[in-house]
């Protein structure tokens, strides 16, 4: 089986860790109520996609 030669030092197992950060979802905002939404998804306040009523909200 194989077996590595010498041992990674730390510092080139940082830079390889360096990628690993969690990146925060991109948010855009409605049209038509101007609250943040995921883009390319109905807005779950309005219920608007693409300037028409797809989801009808109720009222809280």
């Amino acid at each position: 089986m194989a077996n590595p030669k010498r041992r990674w030092s730390k510092a080139r197992t940082g830079k390889r860790r360096s990628q690993w950060k969690l990146a925060s979802p991109t948010l855009v905002n409605c049209p038509q109520c101007h609250v943040f939404k995921l883009p390319h998804r109905v807005c779950g306040e309005c219920g608007y996609y693409d300037g028409k009523q797809v989801v009808k909200v109720e009222a809280k």
